[in-house]
């Protein structure tokens, strides 16, 4: 049973990880992975140069796209792995030093997985002190202007909310029928 105030605020994300998330994702396919189930969704794409990138814009339209697991998949990577980096590790996982996942789910899981795993073993090392603290996050976040303790509750939000999205497209997936978009 977590003790201080950090571990309370790290089990929240922890417990949603290994109980509700990471399990949903098991036996994802690429197909699955990559589904548009509308057209103009965004997602992951491959660039002129061979390296991958998601489908965006600043600031997003109104309303903003669908997006799939994939590019989901990726932001959820993307928000776990810049708050390690920024929070624990050197600062330089900018968007722009980001390195996307390709076009399959594996790719996608193992980076998913990476960040998580970054990201709670900073918090694993951290103590009670941070959490007062302002720190800079990663440039165009709001952390700064917040707490640590804020960040961490951000962060856990983040996974939550586009983890439940992930889940019911996968659901959707599943359940669409033959004529619908995406099927053959």
């Amino acid at each position: 049973m977590p003790t201080s105030r950090l571990q309370r605020l790290a089990s929240q994300l922890t417990w949603h990880w290994e109980h509700q998330l990471r399990p949903r994702l098991s036996g994802l396919t690429d197909a699955e992975y990559l589904w548009e189930p509308v057209e103009g969704c965004w997602s992951i794409r491959a660039r002129p140069d061979g390296a991958y990138a998601l489908d965006w814009a600043f600031p997003a339209p109104d309303p903003a796209p669908l997006t799939t697991i994939a590019w989901r998949l990726a932001h959820i990577g993307q928000t776990l792995a810049q708050r390690a980096d920024f929070h624990f590790g050197d600062g330089t996982l900018t968007m722009d030093r980001i390195r996307w996942p390709g076009p399959t789910a594996a790719e996608g899981l193992a980076r998913l997985d990476g960040a998580y795993a970054d990201w709670t073993a900073g918090l694993a090392a951290a103590d009670d002190g941070m959490l007062g603290r302002r720190s800079d996050g990663p440039p165009g976040t709001l952390d700064g202007r917040f707490p640590f303790a804020e960040v961490i509750l951000h962060v856990n939000r983040e996974v939550i909310h586009h983890g439940a999205e992930v889940a019911l497209l996968r659901d959707l997936y599943r359940a669409r029928r033959p004529g619908s978009p995406g099927t053959a």
